[in-house]
């Protein structure tokens, strides 16, 4: 008896700590090797048809979670000894067929300098009382910086550089091809914004840090405002949602609140506001993008209508180290031997949300196309049984096996057109191209189950509330059916939410979609029991 005890002790704990730790945060930190190697996190994956471009597709990984803007000297470059990767399966056997591979080189440009990045005005002159041997009017502070290359440049003391290799095919018979810019412009990453005195026009590196690569790719790679949006201090401690308050955030006369913790009144759902603060706001991330024709992408070389079973392609992300570093005392680091992956990344929320904390770093190191052995995760999500046991069985969660949330991991309907040959059990971020992208007006922020049928699922943009839909899908089970056979697409399973509607600055509507980097000097943190930060809970 006294083992069953313990036993049950045991997994309520695991179970809570899965439905409580990791699984709100995307995938900052979510496993116990990327809690300690940040550098190899993927914190987000995105996947859609661009929206100002139909014949496009834009991918982009973030990696580095939680960047403070104000943590100079050098910030947060690209780790030069990770292999970056997108990769994509266009012939349903969640093995990649198309992958683009990203590599950073970092140069030091200022030496003695003890910052990374310098700059004001037009540059700063030694003083009349400089002492020697420095004589009055020597240059002591470089022009702002307000370029990559060239002048405007000569701030940037630690610059980095990278390259992109497109990769057909895998295995020994794979392909590789070096894409360069056309006009042999060397491709360099847009730093962190560390300040409007230092970078006093951001936007235009932001600019300058799109570059056209040749077969009609575009890539960036850069420091920005980290995607994501959540209550994430409410999910770690042990599921405590708030109660989303009747406030007037936006002057329009208020909100109604139901006065049940992490549930929406209808007025608050289709509200573009936030209801409660967004612990990620004020931070930055680092993000890698390409923009890669359709035709590129699918099996077939053409773009499809979305009813044929070669529109949808599966998508994800890796981060990978090589076997052995050596550690120098005085030179850097040096790598050698086979690649080993370290992380990965389809579907938001999977390996935080499903997998056990026992089995993820192990998840994160395998490959989706050997996902069959996680499968029991995805057909019994514990954190279903938790959610219902902490709200007191106030939600019906769906029977199980879950075969509602089969279109996570197979190619099927909804997303991918019928007929389509499902493959193996995989974690895949699937898109179907042939669905015509909404305008970034007209988006919703619940994708599809917001009628939006160029969302989430079906692919991930930027500014998909994947918080609040995997909340419905996984725990409300809106998709599922009660045991009397009874949608449960019905309140209040059907209005779960973190309160946390939208990302608290604006994105860009065009590649790179992301929004520009917090700078260093204003950067805010809105924090709960503020204005605009909600309430604080007990």
């Amino acid at each position: 008896m006294k083992r069953s005890i313990r036993f049950a002790q045991g997994l309520a704990a695991v179970c809570l700590l899965a439905a409580s730790g990791a699984a709100m945060a995307s995938s900052h930190r979510e496993a116990p090797l990327t809690a300690i190697d940040r550098t190899a996190d993927i914190t987000d994956f995105y996947a859609f048809v661009s929206y100002d471009d139909p014949g496009r597709v834009t991918m982009i990984m973030g990696v580095d979670p939680f960047l403070e803007p104000a943590n100079g000297p050098n910030y947060f470059p690209f780790d030069e000894s990770i292999l970056y990767a997108i990769k994509v399966d266009n012939d349903n056997d969640a093995l990649e067929d198309v992958s683009f591979e990203f590599r950073f080189i970092t140069e030091l440009r200022l030496p003695g300098v003890p910052v990374g990045f310098a700059g004001a005005g037009a540059g700063v002159p030694a003083p009349l009382n400089s002492p020697a041997p420095v004589p009055p009017g020597a240059p002591i502070i470089p022009p702002a910086i307000t370029a990559l290359d060239g002048p405007g440049s000569e701030g940037l003391g630690l610059r980095q550089r990278y390259t992109v290799t497109m990769i057909l095919g895998h295995g020994e018979g794979a392909k590789r091809i070096p894409l360069t810019n056309p006009e042999g412009r060397t491709l360099y990453a847009v730093p962190s914004n560390v300040g409007p005195r230092t970078m006093p026009a951001y936007a235009g590196l932001v600019d300058q840090g799109i570059f056209p690569l040749e077969r009609g790719v575009k890539a960036f790679a850069g420091t920005t405002d980290d995607a994501f949006w959540i209550d994430l201090g409410a999910a770690f401690d042990s599921l405590n949602f708030r109660v989303i308050p009747t406030v007037d955030v936006d002057g329009n006369g208020g909100y109604t609140s139901t006065g049940i913790p992490a549930v929406m009144s209808a007025d608050q759902d289709a509200a573009q506001v936030n209801f409660v603060s967004d612990s990620v706001s004020g931070y930055n991330v680092n993000h890698i993008a390409v923009e890669v024709p359709i035709t590129l992408l699918t099996k077939t070389g053409t773009l499809l209508p979305m009813n044929h079973p070669n529109a949808t392609i599966g998508t994800w992300s890796t981060t990978s180290r090589q076997a052995i570093t050596l550690r120098r005392t005085a030179q850097s680091d040096k790598s050698s031997g086979p690649w080993k992956q370290v992380q990965r990344m389809g579907n938001p929320l999977f390996n935080e949300l499903l997998i056990g904390t026992d089995m993820k770093d192990e998840w994160s190191r395998s490959r989706p196309k050997d996902d069959a052995r996680f499968a029991g995760y995805a057909l019994d999500p514990l954190v279903a049984r938790i959610a219902n046991a902490a709200y007191g069985g106030a939600l019906t969660i769906p029977e199980v096996p879950r075969l509602d949330l089969l279109p996570v991991v197979f190619y099927m309907p909804p997303i991918a057109a019928p007929g389509t040959p499902q493959g193996p059990v995989a974690d895949l971020l699937r898109l179907n191209t042939g669905v015509a992208p909404t305008p970034y007006s007209g988006q919703s922020r619940l994708g599809v189950l917001g009628g939006d049928p160029a969302g989430f699922p079906n692919g991930r943009r930027v500014g998909d509330d994947v918080t609040d839909i995997v909340l419905r899908l996984v725990v409300g089970g809106v998709l599922a059916a009660d045991k009397n056979g009874v949608s449960l697409d019905r309140f209040p399973n059907n209005r779960l939410g973190d309160g946390v509607n939208v990302n608290d600055i604006p994105y860009l509507t065009s590649f790179p979609y992301v929004g520009y980097a917090h700078d260093g000097v204003n950067r805010r943190h809105l924090d709960p029991a503020e204005p605009g930060g909600g309430p604080a809970n007990p």
